[in-house]
């Protein structure tokens, strides 16, 4: 028989919001995503997820769905194995912006708005190079020359947003973030904020799972107010993404849709011409908040 366990389960939120048209995260002391373990008294994951943060944060959460489940050994060094459960969860803009940090401070490699970072992307491949040539085997080095291809391309047009995941991962298995290594190998560690336990590697699957489903389903929504102009649309949808989009052909998308209305009003500009507002339509309101509780349900 094997040796029993001490096993707890946790409750993990990546909280997501956007402010000036920057990617907000709620970040606790550590810094750390807010969370807390299962209790008797939840009745269900979500119940206790959405407890756990408010009793953090103050926050009372809009659209929520489950993530991951990390089990992965040695999570934590306290020697008490630690299941989380993550989850992602969308605020709308509020005054309030206390505790909430911008999420490229943690993955500064993934933020192609203004171009490709080419001095934080030619160090990076500098050092998966030197761990390419280490391979013992003709077919570990293809093997880990395919990974760098597909993670960090050297043509910025084949660049994976979607990828977040994987390429901190793979920056995890070659030591050159601190989460993997501590501070031993400093010299080589890239830049990034780190984060208590493995919160970093959740907030990755969080932030991969947003960049996929804005592309699907119109979650955007529960991040802007309920009327915005055109472009405040655009940035939101480039902050989550990391790379900018061609303004017409963005617009012309939206439209022919029929995600948006307009609204008969215009934007309150301190300088330059006011702007239209828009606002979603409500066929799109309606599926946009099926589509949550459905994924609500399935957790």
């Amino acid at each position: 028989m094997g040796t029993k366990q001490n096993i707890a389960i946790e409750l993990s939120a990546v909280i997501v919001g956007v402010s000036d048209g920057q990617p907000q995260i709620w970040v606790g002391d550590g810094p750390s995503l807010p969370s807390g373990p299962l209790e008797t008294g939840h009745r269900t994951l979500e119940q206790g997820l959405r407890n756990w943060v408010w009793a953090q944060s103050k926050l009372n959460l809009g659209y929520v769905e489950q993530l991951y489940t990390f089990a992965d050994k040695n999570r934590t060094a306290a020697g008490k194995r630690i299941v989380s459960i993550g989850y992602l969860a969308l605020r709308s803009p509020q005054k309030d912006a206390s505790n909430m940090a911008n999420w490229y401070d943690f993955f500064p490699w993934e933020d192609h708005r203004k171009g490709p970072p080419k001095v934080l992307l030619n160090s990076i491949n500098k050092n998966l190079m030197l761990w390419k040539k280490k391979a013992k085997t003709p077919a570990t080095k293809k093997e880990r020359q395919k990974r760098i291809a597909i993670n960090f391309p050297k043509d910025s047009r084949a660049w994976n947003e979607e990828l977040v995941l994987q390429r901190y991962e793979l920056l995890w298995e070659t030591g050159l973030i601190e989460e993997a290594t501590g501070k031993k190998n400093k010299k080589n560690l890239i830049a990034g904020k780190i984060m208590k336990h493995d919160h970093r590697r959740i907030l990755a699957t969080g932030i991969a799972r947003l960049r996929a489903k804005i592309k699907y389903r119109p979650v955007v929504f529960e991040l802007l107010p309920s009327r915005f102009t055109l472009l405040q649309l655009q940035e939101t949808v480039e902050a989550l993404a990391g790379v900018k989009l061609h303004k017409q052909n963005f617009r012309r998308l939206i439209q022919t849709q029929g995600l948006v209305e307009e609204t008969g009003s215009l934007s309150q500009e301190k300088k330059g011409r006011p702007a239209k507002l828009f606002a979603f339509r409500h066929t799109v309101r309606r599926e946009r908040a099926a589509g949550g509780a459905k994924l609500s349900r399935s957790s």
